[in-house]
Formats: structure tokens, sequence, C-alpha cells
């Protein structure tokens, strides 16, 4: 079967901590993780938020829940949201938000693979994958299935974002769906805030699967692109997640 392959472009990924947890030891600890990718042409950047808090683990073929949480023209719009902040409130007074953490970043490609679409990557750094990754399950090299949700079709009560938060599809991007639930997720489908979708794990060797190469090359926290395209400040994230796979 001949793959197709839709765009290309960069990909990172990071988590926050909860809510006045400055040091993350575990999953448990973590609030949001974040999957940002920047196609390769253009300005225009994506950061979509993984609802069990780590990614589907290929082998098992385990099913995550995801939405679009940004879509932006300017990656400084993208980067703001992960900064620190500090916020009141009427029964905790003044909370603080931590900086989420950089936790690996590599090359992607959204394939058209049939009737159905994947999601690939390939890790450039950490050169060698930690506790970290081991635990958000970000692989070296792995392949999701990615089918977009009908934002008109009906969900179970309290399942996914609600109707008002899902995103409003153009006619001829609704039209997709054809009616059905779940469609391919083109990259159009991916341009808009409050899309949801289902990520599914297909496979470890992408090449072997779907007969994609990723132009990677070894990086370094001077080169990382996370600090230079998306314009992250290296001073206000710790590094270590990105750099050694430890947890901060």
């Amino acid at each position: 079967m001949v793959s197709d392959v839709l765009e290309r472009g960069d990909i990172y990924f990071a988590y926050r901590p909860r809510v006045e947890r400055e040091q993350v030891h575990a999953v448990d600890d973590i609030q949001r993780f974040f999957v940002i990718l920047q196609p390769s042409d253009g300005n225009r950047s994506r950061r979509l938020v993984i609802g069990r808090k780590r990614l589907p683990r290929p082998e098992e073929h385990e099913r995550f829940w995801g939405f679009v949480d940004e879509v932006a023209d300017r990656p400084e719009a993208v980067e703001a949201d992960l900064e620190r902040r500090t916020y009141g409130t009427r029964t905790r007074g003044e909370r603080t938000q931590p900086e989420a953490r950089p936790a690996g970043e590599g090359r992607y490609a959204i394939v058209r693979h049939g009737d159905h679409t994947h999601l690939t990557y390939a890790l450039e750094l950490p050169a060698r994958p930690g506790a970290v990754q081991k635990e958000l399950t970000i692989e070296p090299e792995a392949s999701y299935v990615i089918a977009v949700r009908n934002p008109r079709a009906g969900a179970p009560p309290g399942a996914g974002l609600s109707p008002p938060q899902r995103a409003e599809l153009p006619r001829r991007e609704q039209e997709r769906f054809e009616g059905r639930r779940f469609t391919g997720a083109d990259p159009g489908l991916l341009d808009r805030q409050g899309t949801e979708f289902l990520l599914i794990g297909a496979a470890h060797d992408v090449e072997r699967e779907l007969d994609v190469r990723f132009d990677t090359e070894p990086e370094t926290p001077e080169s990382a692109e996370i600090f230079h395209r998306l314009h992250m400040p290296r001073e206000k994230h710790p590094l270590e997640p990105l750099t050694e796979g430890e947890w901060r």
C-alpha cells in the first residue's frame, strides 16, 4: 500500500507540572502533556494535548483521546502559555503554575496510508531517552493512527470537550466526515483549535511500516530547535528532561 506524506516538520514534547508542584517525579505529578507540531512550510504552530498525559504504546495499540489546544502563526503565542504564571484564587490565595518542561524533540510526518492517516516521528533529543521518555512513552521512533472526531457527532456525558469548546469547521472540511464519527487527520483539520482526535499506537519502525524516512540530525542543547523555532527561553525552563531524560 502506497503512503503519501501530507506534511513534514519539527515535533516537540513538553509537560506541565501540577499547580504548586515544583518538582516532578512521575506522570502523577503532571497536569498536562503537550505535543507541538511546527510544519516546515510557514510559521504555523499547533499545540496538542494528550488526555492520558503520555503517548499510546505502539505495541499494545492503545487508543488515547486528545485535542488541539492552540494554533498560531507566531510561535511565541504557543510558547507563552507554557511559561510560569501566578494567579489569585478566592479560597487558596495566590497560586503558582510552574513552567512547562521540554521532554523531547525530533522530526515528524503526517502520512496518508490507504483510508487513514498516521502521525509519525523520529526523536533527535535526548540522544539517549531516560526515565522521562520511558514514562511518557516517547519512543525513539513511532507511528500512530490519528483520526479526527466529527465535532457534530454526539458523545457520552463528560467525554471530551463540551460542544462550545469544539472546533467550528467550514462547510468544506465538515463534509469530509460524510456523516461518520471520525475521518483521517488531514493537516487542515488540525489547524482548528478545539479539534478532537484519537491517537492509536501502530508501530515502532516507521520506515518498514510506511516507507517514510526522516531527515534527522544530531542535536545538542545549544542547537535544539525547540529553543530557536519555538522561541522557548532556555533560562526559563528546566533542561534536564530534554538533555538527560531526568525528571525536574
